[in-house]
């Protein structure tokens, strides 16, 4: 994938891009504390018929980080929109994928901007959290005290088998972590995000957009009775269970999650 920068409302955007020229658009958007390479090579092998693009939200990856603004989910739709106006595909249909705090953010697009949103695919998605889960207590003290004893420990408990955490995941997420205001914007997000709800009558605005729902079997993070609430909540919607996964199943079992995609979005 191509590697871009674009200025979105005064803030500069990483992003990489792949099938650029198709008519069909896909957007990932990563889940907390992660970046758009976490996506691997998901977004480019559906790049043969789609136009993939995957960011890094203001406050992570290498976009800006600033220290005077609050990482709300309001605030992340407002930047996805206005990302989607400087790529220019803001009046074109556009098929969104979401992983955790990624997935509350595309519902919220998909409940506000309905005519945009072609379908929409939730993996593992917050946005019915009362308070972070033990695990995401966990994540956010190893963000706060970097260490790859602290950060392993964390990210072992995310997958189903933990000898699937590579060094460079967790030397990258320690480098990122470290980077200017990259703190505050992970705080402010997990707090924003994590005692939050989208409220299930909003939801159901979803209902006329076809939605995939795809979660890991032993997600610790968000488990696995969210997925029901989702599927029961959103009318037009289906609900796949990936076995032997955690709460990132695309990066566990890239492959199925991958034909699992091509065969909705078609």
């Amino acid at each position: 994938m191509d590697e871009s920068w674009i200025n979105v409302d005064g803030l500069n955007v990483r992003y990489l891009e792949s099938g650029k020229g198709k008519k069909r658009h896909i957007l990932f958007i990563h889940g907390l504390g992660s970046a758009a390479d976490r996506w691997m090579k998901i977004p480019d092998a559906l790049s043969s018929k789609f136009h993939s693009i995957a960011i890094d939200l203001p406050g992570f990856g290498e976009s800006d980080k600033p220290a005077n603004i609050e990482y709300t989910i309001d605030q992340f739709r407002k930047i996805i929109i206005s990302f989607q106006k400087e790529i220019s595909i803001h009046n074109e249909e556009i098929s969104l994928i979401g992983h955790s705090l990624g997935g509350y953010i595309a519902s919220e697009i998909a409940i506000q901007h309905k005519n945009h949103v072609k379908q929409l695919v939730l993996i593992d998605s917050s946005g019915m959290l009362n308070q972070p889960t033990p695990i995401l207590e966990e994540y956010f003290n190893a963000a706060m005290n970097p260490s790859k004893e602290n950060v392993r420990k964390a990210f072992e408990k995310m997958v189903a088998d933990p000898s699937r955490i590579p060094s460079q995941l967790v030397d990258g997420f320690i480098r990122r972590i470290n980077m200017p205001n990259a703190k505050h914007a992970f705080k402010s997000t997990l707090e924003n995000s994590a005692k939050t709800q989208i409220g299930l009558d909003r939801l159901r605005q979803i209902n006329n957009i076809p939605t995939l729902i795809l979660w890991g079997e032993h997600d610790k993070v968000i488990p696995l009775e969210h997925s029901k609430i989702f599927k029961e909540t959103i009318e037009n919607s289906r609900l796949e269970i990936i076995d032997d996964a955690g709460h990132a199943p695309f990066a566990e079992k890239p492959n199925q999650v991958c034909e699992v995609l091509k065969n909705f979005l078609v």
